[in-house]
């Protein structure tokens, strides 16, 4: 849909005192053309068509503002590119977690954004809308996922602007049923399901949180954003979250999938009954991933199962310390929460891990929730 020639603006500034290491800072970045390069460790782009004006202010850690009037098409976004060399699952599960205030006025998207080579797509994941819903058509599915749900459809472009010049090419999307300004996207469980629908992916060449705008004005400021891919954050920090680092704090909760955290140990492995999860079979079988916490009290929430009616007992780590243990009585899922949980701040490993097996049961993971 867009033409993705830009020019590269690299800025950065060091302060070495003393004898001290030096720490790397950068002042924030306005943009008022189209650009694309690498800011703060994070991959940026701003591209417009003619007519209208706009304004990008990269803040760091992910984070931007923008506005935007008079436009027939401008998009915003920041994540990362990839060399268009390797799949989605060879690059791995990617998580993006972010907060947003989001004003538009007229079409725009709030979404994941990215493309495909061999073949090209141009894909979409929509958590909120402007005045009209897109893409304006038929469903062909649907994806429960991050306590919602999302359609799923499929459109295609003809001779339009893409990463390739004019092209003919699909667009994948995912759209919210109801519309969000903060939260968890699990992008790897949409690639997952677009593909389980026949809508075949390619090589990765990005992923990028968007502000999208078509013939309409608006405004956006990201707040905070963690993109995580095998667990592993991308980029140097990241901006305020508030609350878990996941939502948008007032209360939001952020969800995260067993089966989108790593896996360790022997005998971890997925499940597809009684729910999509991971089972941990034996002492040190685990899952862990990265999450960013800008406060260090949290509610820690673990919906679960027994493979039978002995207690499973599956003990939750933040930074390498043991916070408390979930316990899960029988066969039918349900939800154990440890309240008020002390941990470290910033980027901390969370890790779900058996240590008291007795050989008589399994433990079943559906999903963490943090408050």
């Amino acid at each position: 849909m867009k033409n993705r020639k830009g020019w590269l603006f690299l800025t950065s500034c060091a302060l070495l005192l003393l004898a001290v290491p030096a720490l790397t800072a950068q002042a924030a970045l306005t943009l008022t053309s189209n650009a694309t390069g690498t800011y703060d460790g994070w991959d940026y782009e701003f591209w417009k068509d003619s007519g209208g004006s706009g304004t990008m202010t990269l803040n760091g850690g992910g984070t931007f503002s923008a506005q935007w009037s008079g436009i027939n098409n401008i998009l915003f976004r920041m994540g990362k590119k990839f060399d268009s060399t390797k799949t989605h699952q060879q690059i791995g599960t990617i998580v993006d977690t972010y907060s947003a205030s989001y004003s538009p006025n007229g079409n725009s998207y709030l979404a994941i954004y990215g493309w495909t080579v061999d073949p090209l797509v141009e894909y979409y994941i929509v958590d909120s809308w402007g005045n009209w819903r897109p893409p304006g058509a038929s469903p062909i599915g649907s994806i429960s996922v991050d306590g919602g749900t999302y359609d799923i459809y499929r459109t295609t472009r003809v001779n339009q602007p893409s990463i390739r010049g004019t092209a003919t090419f699909d667009q994948y999307w995912s759209v919210r049923t109801s519309k969000r300004t903060s939260g968890m996207i699990s992008v790897s469980q949409h690639f997952n399901k677009w593909e389980s629908l026949g809508l075949r992916m390619g090589k990765m060449y990005e992923v990028a949180l968007l502000v999208e705008g078509y013939q309409s004005s608006g405004s956006a400021n990201i707040t905070c954003q963690t993109l995580t891919i095998n667990g592993t954050p991308v980029g140097n920090g990241t901006g305020n979250c508030g609350g878990s680092g996941g939502g948008s704090g007032g209360g939001t909760s952020t969800i995260v999938q067993a089966e989108n955290m790593t896996k360790g140990g022997q005998y971890t492995s997925n499940i597809s009954s009684p729910f999509t999860g991971v089972a941990l079979y034996a002492n040190n079988d685990r899952v862990y991933y990265t999450q960013y916490f800008a406060s260090g009290t949290h509610s820690f929430s673990l919906r679960g199962a027994s493979s039978n009616n002995n207690m499973a007992r599956v003990d939750l780590r933040i930074g390498g310390q043991t916070k408390g243990t979930f316990y899960f009585g029988g066969p039918y899922p349900a939800v154990y929460t440890l309240n008020n949980i002390s941990h470290g701040t910033g980027n901390q490993t969370v890790e779900l891990i058996v240590t008291a097996d007795n050989g008589t049961w399994d433990a079943y993971l559906d999903y963490l929730e943090i408050k």
